[in-house]
């Protein structure tokens, strides 16, 4: 991390929010920021004054510590003034000053962000699937931009990153919505059940719609060219530099620096690095980890609230039947079976009864021994020592009905191979395992940057074409999986 002395400095801007007069600091901001939302940039002391006026809370205030307050307001950054000398028809109005103040740019991204978090309850952060979507259908846009310039590029590129930073900002704080304490103690309680099944809905479609996308994104990023990159990255930074600025100096390497640290991000967070996950990968990994917290969270709930049992209604209604016995032996009868010894201790014995008899009493058994060992770590029962044993033969047995297995399971992967081919969209439907072994192949190839791989046998392969768009059903015995129309090419067999 590289700081910058911009990063050192303490924001005058911000002061107005924790100091003596806040409460009266405060107001003054979010009505210029109000009037601003409303394209109503300038105002003067006594629209500030009156509008103030209107609320209870500054039923004493004065012009004079209006005055003062949007003083020390333009002090601190917060407002910039300008006299306003067209309402002046004489010297002495015009040597009074009226002014006119309007907010600074950092007072309006303060006042948004306070605006924001006094909302934070209310508007809270969601997932949106089709931000992915839109990010896989705007990469797939990259050749078609390399020639463009100008408008269509600038849109593109703010289309594109403006999906990003929305779909990184909305997943993390939902994330965070999710793991704080609140959302933990939510999850404790019987109403959570309500909500389990519409929130592991959300969540499981939101992974399904990563799975199908963030796969495309991946390889349309390590497919595209740097040549191609690095032209579209100059062209988006050619046309910010067209852009009039007032009283703002840039120079093309700072542009070119940000727009390619926009880029990096983007990659990084589908492609990872050599040294750290992508965080596509763990945005997948942590989703799944909510869903498992949840599950486990409601099945909880469901024992405790299924074992629960209210004491005090029992209490009473054994009461009540202790109240309609007719004499105290009853009532000693009651209690014996109430109270008495619920799941006594029982001892197993392998000895066989005389009889099956459930009024046959204990004292009427034939007397046994039973055998009881410690229940420590350190015990150990004494073995008798035993010769080696050959199991050469099983062994053997063993080799032979894996050998088998596999050449059977060898003739069934290649028959669904047709010259040499192997086109997902054409097969039929196949079993789990053969499912497995295909995406198992089409995996390895995918990650191998010339996108061949060798089966277990030994079997050159390689991916047709790796950027396709097109879509096909996978049928299988225990469902269906929706993916790309990958075909896989093999190589002739010695």
């Amino acid at each position: 991390m590289k700081i910058q002395e911009s990063t050192r400095k303490p924001v005058m801007e911000a002061k107005y929010l924790n100091v003596e007069n806040t409460d009266r600091y405060r107001p003054i901001m979010r009505l210029f920021y109000l009037k601003y939302e409303k394209l109503k940039y300038w105002l003067y002391q006594e629209d500030v004054f009156e509008a103030l006026k209107t609320e209870p809370y500054f039923g004493d205030y004065t012009i004079e510590q209006c005055q003062q307050d949007l003083s020390v307001l333009v002090s601190w950054g917060n407002l910039v003034t300008i006299q306003d000398t067209k309402k002046a028809s004489t010297i002495e109005e015009f040597l009074i000053k009226k002014f006119q103040y309007q907010m600074s740019e950092t007072a309006i991204e303060i006042e948004r962000m306070m605006a924001r978090i006094e909302n934070l309850f209310i508007e809270s952060s969601s997932l949106e699937p089709t931000l992915l979507e839109r990010i896989r259908i705007n990469l797939g846009k990259i050749e078609e931009m390399n020639s463009e310039t100008g408008d269509k590029l600038y849109g593109w590129w703010s289309d594109l990153n403006n999906d990003f930073i929305r779909l990184n900002q909305n997943y993390q704080d939902y994330m965070r919505e999710l793991n704080s304490v609140k959302a933990e103690e939510m999850m404790k309680t019987k109403a959570f059940l309500l909500f389990k099944d519409r929130l592991t809905e959300y969540l499981r479609s939101f992974v399904k719609n990563l799975q199908l996308n963030a796969a495309v994104i991946e390889q349309k990023l390590k497919n595209v060219d740097d040549e191609t990159i690095k032209n579209i990255l100059k062209n988006v930074t050619a046309y910010e530099l067209t852009i009039p600025r007032i009283d703002t100096e840039i120079d093309e390497t700072m542009i070119f620096e940000k727009v390619v640290g926009r880029w990096e991000s983007i990659t990084e967070w589908f492609l990872g690095t050599t040294a750290q996950q992508s965080e596509s990968g763990k945005v997948f990994d942590t989703t799944n980890e909510i869903i498992r917290k949840i599950t486990r969270y409601a099945i909880r709930i469901s024992e405790m609230s299924s074992q629960g049992a209210n004491r005090r209604e029992e209490y009473k209604k054994i009461s009540q039947m202790f109240g309609k016995c007719r004499d105290i032996s009853e009532a000693h009868r009651l209690s014996a079976m109430v109270f008495g010894i619920e799941k006594p201790f029982h001892l197993k014995n392998s000895i066989q009864r005389k009889t099956d008899s459930i009024y046959s009493g204990v004292y009427e058994e034939e007397p046994s021994i039973v055998k009881l060992t410690p229940r420590v770590r350190t015990y150990k029962e004494k073995t008798k020592r035993q010769g080696i044993i050959d199991h050469s033969a099983e062994k053997a047995q063993m080799c032979r009905d894996i050998m088998e297995h596999q050449e059977k399971e060898r003739v069934l992967l290649k028959s669904y191979i047709r010259d040499n081919r192997l086109s997902f969209a054409e097969l039929p439907v196949i079993e789990p395992q053969v499912r497995d072994v295909f995406l198992m192949w089409l995996s390895k190839a995918l990650e191998k940057k010339n996108h061949r791989a060798k089966t277990e046998d030994g079997r050159v392969y390689y991916i047709e074409q790796t950027d396709k768009e097109s879509y096909c059903t996978l049928k299988c015995t225990d469902g269906e999986f929706f993916m790309p129309s990958y075909t896989l090419v093999f190589g002739e067999e010695e």
